[in-house]
């Protein structure tokens, strides 16, 4: 079952986006060879939009937009875009090396509480099912 998402970054400078994941955006990460970092979300989402062509494109979230640009403009991270009301949130844009443009948003929606993966699920319903026996 499946029970993530791993998304996949291209760049002829992969060194250099790694080390701005790790040190600028702070994310833990497992090496697995090499310096080949591996990092950890804390939390995804998939969305699918309609659009005239296919693409796809790279977002963060956060609860504080003010306060999250104010801490990575601090470690020196170039915003390309001010902050905007798009309605559903709030909206900028920031770059990272290799030219890789991504979103930073802050949702006026309320998440959904993360649930349990399927397979967990399942069985913690078998658990029951043999403690009630």
């Amino acid at each position: 079952m499946i029970k993530g998402l791993h998304a996949l970054l291209y760049t002829p400078k992969p060194e250099e986006l790694r080390a701005f994941i790790r040190d600028k955006l702070g994310f833990p990460f497992t090496d697995t060879g090499e310096g080949w970092l591996i990092f950890d979300m804390p939390e995804a989402d998939l969305g699918c939009h309609p659009s005239d062509r296919v693409f796809h494109s790279i977002s963060f979230y956060c609860d504080n937009i003010h306060k999250t640009v104010e801490e990575l403009k601090s470690r020196s991270v170039e915003f390309t875009s001010g902050i905007s009301d798009e309605g559903w949130g709030l909206l900028t844009h920031f770059r990272m090396p290799g030219d890789v443009d991504v979103e930073l948003y802050e949702p006026k929606y309320e998440k959904r509480a993360r649930s349990k993966s399927l397979s967990g699920r399942a069985a913690q319903k078998r658990k029951k099912r043999a403690t009630r026996k």
